[in-house]
């Protein structure tokens, strides 16, 4: 076991290169603290570059209020963070790194480029430029007499930084970095980690063959409902199930066992839909005279057929299930596919600072902390404001 010298100045540590971790980085240089930064992959934020291939969205762009809502019973203890690094903050941000950004019609804030590579290249050459120390192909693995230790090309490695910041992310798409091994190096040090679970995750169904042509296809605007939640939206159904924006919000509602259920007209009411279901049908059969009296698109009256077959022949019962399809599935699709997890390390074994009370010194940010948001930009945007929020308390805890 190798232990580097002492930097001549106190330095602080920063485990995970996501974007929790280099937010921390970036709010401890900008405090004068000299950083090292330790990423088990052999580069930085890929989780992050990932979700920017398809159009990085950074935040939302809506009330403040209306935005907190969004983290569930974890807001109270988030909005301290958000307040200071918010939706308005984030915008700041990416435009002070030279990526002007644009808001969709739907709030959601996106830079021009419509992609993580340029707003990452332009926010690691800052930090280098700051003085920032990188490793890559560090994977931490624990303490060793109160040191940091690491597994590297070079052999295994201790630091002594005076402060650390773990922003080690969550427990899905591990081969991006996030495997949630972390927990269990904690859980030796006493700490009680709340189990991970799918966060913004697809649902599994056992299609039949009638589904086949469907695959692909959207479900646009219409209204998931499971449990005391609800959110309208899209959803693509896929050869392993359904997918989707509209979907993933529901998420917790899912893990706890309530039915979903699909309003696939929910412009139209209950009412006015048995009236057009009531009219003589004459010689069509019933799922053609269902196709013209619900005008569904090909994939929603799809859905409608494999759902509910047999179907009633009855108006007020099928107007009814165009309003609540209950959707069969066999549960969520695994954790490592999902975009996020719950679960983590628990608010209350942490100050107000995000320090490990356990473990002076020793702070954490972003996925790993136990808290969960819908896709939208709310994910991004809390790993950043706890980043930089665990970063100046670290630099605080640096000064003395």
């Amino acid at each position: 076991m190798t232990t580097l010298p002492p930097s001549p100045d106190r330095f602080a540590l920063v485990i995970g290169g996501g974007p929790a971790g280099l937010m921390a980085a970036d709010a401890l240089l900008s405090a004068g603290v000299p950083v090292t930064l330790a990423e088990a992959k052999p580069s930085a934020a890929r989780k992050f570059l990932m979700a920017g291939k398809s159009g990085l969205n950074l935040t939302k762009m809506e009330p403040f209020e209306t935005f907190l809502k969004a983290y569930g019973d974890r807001a109270p203890l988030l909005e301290p963070m958000l307040t200071a690094f918010g939706p308005e903050e984030v915008r700041s941000w990416a435009e002070g790194l030279g990526q002007p950004c644009f808001t969709g019609s739907t709030g959601r804030l996106f830079p021009k480029a419509m992609k993580a590579s340029p707003l990452l290249r332009a926010w690691l050459a800052r930090l280098d430029g700051m003085g920032l120390v990188r490793h890559t192909r560090w994977r931490w693995t624990g303490w060793e007499d109160g040191a940091p230790c690491f597994d590297t090309p070079d052999g295994p490695h201790t630091l002594r930084p005076a402060a650390t910041v773990l922003a080690l992310g969550g427990a899905s798409w591990a081969r991006l970095g996030s495997d949630g091994a972390w927990a269990d190096i904690l859980r030796a040090e006493g700490m009680d980690i709340a189990p991970f679970a799918p966060s913004n995750a697809g649902l599994q169904i056992d299609w039949s063959n009638h589904m086949d042509r469907h695959f692909g296809a959207p479900l646009k605007n219409v209204t998931f409902r499971a449990g005391p939640l609800e959110n309208r939206g899209e959803a693509v159904i896929s050869r392993r199930g359904l997918e989707g924006g509209g979907l993933y919000p529901l998420t917790p509602a899912l893990r706890d066992g309530h039915p979903l259920t699909i309003d696939l007209l929910p412009d139209v009411t209950a009412e006015a839909l048995t009236q057009r279901l009531s009219r003589p049908r004459g010689k069509q059969s019933l799922s053609n005279a269902l196709r013209k009296a619900l005008r569904l698109p090909p994939a929603a009256l799809g859905l409608l057929m494999e759902m509910a077959r047999p179907l009633p022949d009855d108006p007020q019962a099928l107007a009814s299930l165009a309003k609540a399809l209950p959707i069969r599935h066999t549960g969520l699709r695994p954790m490592d596919e999902a975009i996020s997890t719950a679960g983590g390390m628990p608010f209350d074994a942490l100050d107000a600072g995000l320090m490990i009370r356990k473990i002076p010194g020793t702070f954490c940010a972003g996925e790993m902390l136990d808290w969960e948001a819908p896709t939208g930009g709310y994910l991004l945007t809390a790993c950043l404001a706890t980043g930089l929020w665990a970063g100046r308390h670290a630099a605080a805890y640096v000064k003395g």
